[in-house]
């Protein structure tokens, strides 16, 4: 049974064990016990039941634990008459487990790693090679988080947007060690997807689609970082771009339009050009408007003045870039962009430089720093 295959499992056993009279944290220290049991044994001897056999493991994990604790002797009569092996419930509680996963009361690193160890079903030593972090310090982070939703009722109503928040951010983190946070995401998305009818679940699941396509194209075999401009679509994943696209239409169709929705209609158009001179940039600035209307950030508008610049010419970019603080991450880049595309090298060679200095990581400041030697030898 493939990996994936089983990290699916892990809600809804986790809500077997919880209907069961198991506390929340205690059912998942127990399902993840399982998980790693499963892996050990199932390549030799797979389970006709997987889901089953899973519930089955866990509790007896959860039963062996609860009476080696003497502190907890009385909750022995919640373990008596231990169920048998057999067919798990059908009942699913993935929806409420994303809910209180992404708890407002969380940080969003520790929803994000109580998200990936409840939902994901990864380990805590994946969780933590994924964010480059000691194992020791991941464990902490999610014990905390854990203690936090200790007290929270199980079946209340949750945030939606509050769960996409926690998934986008998820995705954002990309690739780093064994472990594919982008792809993951884009599973937890699906999981969620099949959970509960919402637009702007549909709007993210296709977003994700859409940007994890253009993946292959996003390096050089350097590891140079290659901008969108100057990418090569034929490496662009067009099935991903063909399902983000259906996706994304479906949900337009519905007319509920959010963030997440019209961040996606902006990639959609970046995708649908077969090179980065046939690009819309009309309609994106339009996208971006709407944008605006659910997210006023000044991120966005940062967004927007590139788009403005592609669309009406760079003098109208810059003009748009004024309205905002100079201090925003990229500033400095984006205007050395605009610069450079109305003629002032000089200006954007500096611009570049300056940018580069305030890189957030090294291939960002690798390429930065490239365009600024670029324009310099050109003005020489």
């Amino acid at each position: 049974m493939r990996v994936e295959v089983l990290r699916e499992l892990v809600p809804a056993v986790i809500g077997v064990l919880v209907r069961r009279g198991a506390g929340f944290a205690a059912a998942e220290d127990a399902v993840q016990e399982a998980v790693i049991k499963a892996l050990e044994t199932w390549p030799a001897d797979p389970p006709r039941d997987p889901k089953g056999w899973l519930v089955t493991a866990a509790w007896h994990r959860f039963v062996d634990a609860t009476r080696a604790d003497a502190a907890r002797r009385r909750r022995e009569d919640l373990v008596e008459d231990e169920p048998a092996a057999g067919d798990a419930t059908d009942v699913d509680d993935t929806l409420q487990l994303y809910f209180l996963c992404a708890h407002p009361s969380l940080t969003p690193s520790s929803a994000v790693a109580l998200t990936l160890r409840a939902v994901g079903g990864l380990t805590t030593r994946q969780i933590a090679q994924a964010y480059l972090v000691p194992e020791a310090t991941m464990a902490q982070r999610i014990s905390r988080a854990k203690r936090t939703v200790s007290g929270v009722r199980f079946d209340r109503p949750g945030d939606v947007a509050t769960v996409l928040r926690v998934l986008y951010l998820v995705f954002n983190e990309g690739y780093s060690g064994d472990v594919d946070l982008a792809a993951e995401a884009i599973r937890l998305t699906r999981q969620l997807a099949a959970a509960v009818d919402h637009p702007e679940v549909a709007g993210l699941l296709a977003l994700m689609l859409l940007h994890h396509a253009r993946r292959a194209s996003r390096t050089a075999a350097d590891g140079s970082l290659v901008p969108l401009a100057a990418q090569d679509r034929g490496r662009w994943d067009t099935r991903a771009v063909a399902e983000g696209v259906a996706v994304l239409q479906a949900a337009l169709a519905r007319d509920r339009l959010g963030e997440f929705q019209a961040q996606a209609a902006i990639a959609a158009l970046h995708a649908d050009a077969l090179v980065a001179a046939e690009t819309d940039w009309v309609q994106i600035v339009e996208w971006y408007d709407e944008l605006i209307r659910f997210t006023d950030n000044p991120v966005v508008r940062l967004n927007r003045a590139v788009a403005v610049g592609e669309a009406d010419g760079a003098r109208a970019g810059l003009a748009a870039l004024a309205a905002l603080d100079d201090s925003l991450p990229r500033y400095a880049a984006v205007a050395a962009h605009l610069r450079e595309r109305d003629g002032d090298l000089d200006a954007a060679a500096r611009l570049y430089a300056e940018a580069a200095a305030k890189a957030p990581n090294l291939a960002e400041r690798d390429h930065l720093t490239r365009q600024a030697a670029r324009l310099n030898s050109r003005s020489r």
